[in-house]
Order: C-alpha cells, then structure tokens, then sequence
C-alpha cells in the first residue's frame, strides 16, 4: 500500500528494465567520474594546487577527493527527505542534472595559472555539489528501483544497481 492508502500500480517487466537501465547508466556515469578525479588526483593536484612539493598538491588534491566523498551522506539525506515528499524520480532527475552540471564544470574549469586561487576554491565547491548529487543518486536510485521492481526481483535489482555503482569505478580506473 502507497502512504495514501491505494494499492500501487502493477509494475510491468519492460517498465521494471527500464527504471533498472536508467539507474544503472546513472550510476556507472558517476562513479565513473569518482573513480578519474581519484587516478588523476597527480595532474589535478599540479593544475589547482601548484606547490614545490608535489606531495603537498598531491594531498590537496586527495583532500578535495574526500570532502566530496563526506558530502555523499548530506546528498543522500536532502534528497531522500525530497524524494519522500515531492517523488523521488523528480529527485533522481534533479541529482543527475546537478551530476552532470558540476562535471561539466569541472571539466571546464580554469587552472591556478589562469584564474589563481579562485581555481581551487571553485574545484572544492564542485566537488561538494558533485558529491551531494551522488549521495542523492545511489540511494535515491536504489529505492525507486526497489519500490518499481517485481516483489520476487527488488533484491536483484538493487544488488545490481550496487554493482553498476563498482563498475563505474572500475570503468574509471
């Protein structure tokens, strides 16, 4: 039963692969971009945090990486605490456009020779978007799949969902 009290739609096999595909496309598209900013954190540490020591842009770098990475948990929570209110394909939608706004940003964006700090501080903000829109995605992915997914099919649909998420970052390696 839906929270209104109606029984949910029938879900339909073709309509069930279709939400699976989307997620599982969304999901390797961003871990993807996970996984290269992590293997490229050498070039990215000497583009936007040039120092002396290249161990020292290499940790900068790294440390963008993880802040990022920390957001996943906020995105997750804004965008559940959406999705539970206003649907959660709107959400996923909305996660997946900010996803890719703040990767095309990225992939656009200036060096420390061109615009100085501004550079890494822009990268940062990026990164935390980029982060808060993956949190929302994977979780938001997992549980529309699961709610449209076949009752006898929601454990592998999810678990594959799962497994789109580490082959993105294989993909990225």
């Amino acid at each position: 039963m839906t929270r209104d009290g109606r029984n949910p739609p029938e879900v339909t096999q073709a309509r069930s692969r279709a939400n699976l595909s989307a997620g599982a496309i969304g999901n390797v598209i961003e871990w993807y971009d996970f996984a290269a900013y992590g293997y490229l954190a050498p070039t990215i540490g000497r583009l936007f945090f040039p120092s002396d020591d290249h161990v020292a842009s290499l940790l900068a770098a790294f440390s963008v990486f993880a802040i990022g990475y920390a957001a996943r948990p906020v995105g997750g929570l804004f965008f559940g605490y959406l999705g539970d209110r206003f649907g959660r394909k709107r959400m996923l939608l909305l996660s997946i456009s900010l996803m890719a706004l703040s990767s095309l940003c990225i992939a656009m964006l200036p060096d420390d020779r061109t615009i100085g700090i501004y550079a890494a501080w822009l990268l940062v903000m990026l990164r935390i978007l980029l982060g808060i829109s993956v949190g929302g995605e994977l979780t938001g992915s997992v549980v529309f799949v699961a709610e449209h997914a076949p009752v006898n099919k929601r454990g592998l649909h999810t678990g594959l969902l799962n497994a789109s998420a580490l082959s993105g970052f294989v993909l990225g390696s």
